[in-house]
């Protein structure tokens, strides 16, 4: 894989999904269909998927595509492939609230090491380089001409006073037991990939997940995390989350930065 074009490409494709997204957000109303497992789905999530797979197979003819929306996808397999969430927190969506992201990643050997998490109502934009280090894009974010690019690093956790991000939509009571374990500053709640970002960028240092996810979910983030300095780990015992695993579903997690005393 050229990491260069790979960088371009995701980062194009995220942006136009994002136009579409958001010319669909601002109308008056959508509808709003339940899917086979019954989780929601609009015209946008079906719009951005359409454009994304069309980009990257564009780009990278031959090349598995693995996205959510299309359910045909999810049981091929590669040991190298791009996986796609094209509109993430469908819920925030339809609520809107805000916090959805466009999701594309790059994964080699059973890790993400590219990725771009686009957050098109929030203007934030953060992706891997061609080199691997993660970045956040500010400015006029165009499809045609990067804007003002920033590097992205995680902090360095306070134990005594951490910093706590958990999902908006599905956060739980075993999510809450957890995060008690700690000595908390600040928990907030986000939705979407955008969780991983906060975590990349050092505005949050921990980012615990006890439910569902699939690997579409968190692929681009934690693709953004690793290229920041940060870490993502299965729950129980602690080692790397590994993509590609049958069905693409995705065991407890935790994303941190390193330094951060787990319990």
């Amino acid at each position: 894989m050229d990491y260069s074009i790979l960088e371009q490409v995701m980062r194009r494709a995220a942006l136009e999904a994002g136009t579409r997204i958001m010319e669909i957000y601002n109308a008056k109303d959508f509808e709003v269909r339940v899917k086979s497992d019954q989780s929601p789905v609009t015209a946008a999530d079906e719009a951005a998927d359409a454009l994304i797979r069309a980009s990257l197979s564009e780009a990278f003819p031959g090349t598995l595509i693995v996205t959510e929306e299309e359910s045909e996808s999810h049981v091929e397999r590669a040991e190298n492939f791009l996986i796609v969430d094209p509109l993430d927190g469908t819920k925030e969506f339809i609520r809107r609230r805000g916090d959805f992201t466009v999701n594309i990643a790059w994964v080699e050997g059973g890790l993400p090491v590219r990725g771009v998490v686009y957050a098109p109502a929030r203007g934030r934009l953060f992706y891997t380089r061609a080199s691997g280090q993660s970045v956040e894009e500010s400015g006029p974010l165009d499809p045609s001409s990067p804007g003002e690019i920033a590097p992205i690093m995680v902090a360095s956790p306070d134990n005594s006073a951490l910093r706590v991000v958990a999902s908006k939509s599905h956060r739980d009571a075993a999510t809450d037991d957890y995060i008690a374990r700690y000595d908390v500053k600040t928990l907030v709640s986000a939705g979407s990939s955008l969780k991983f970002c906060l975590v990349a960028t050092g505005e949050a240092d921990l980012y615990p997940r006890l439910g569902r996810t699939m690997e579409w979910d968190t692929a681009a983030g934690h693709a953004v995390l690793a290229g920041a300095g940060g870490q993502v780990i299965r729950f129980d015992d602690h080692s790397p989350l590994i993509y590609g695993k049958p069905g693409y579903a995705n065991p407890f997690f935790i994303a941190c930065a390193p330094g951060a005393a787990l319990r």
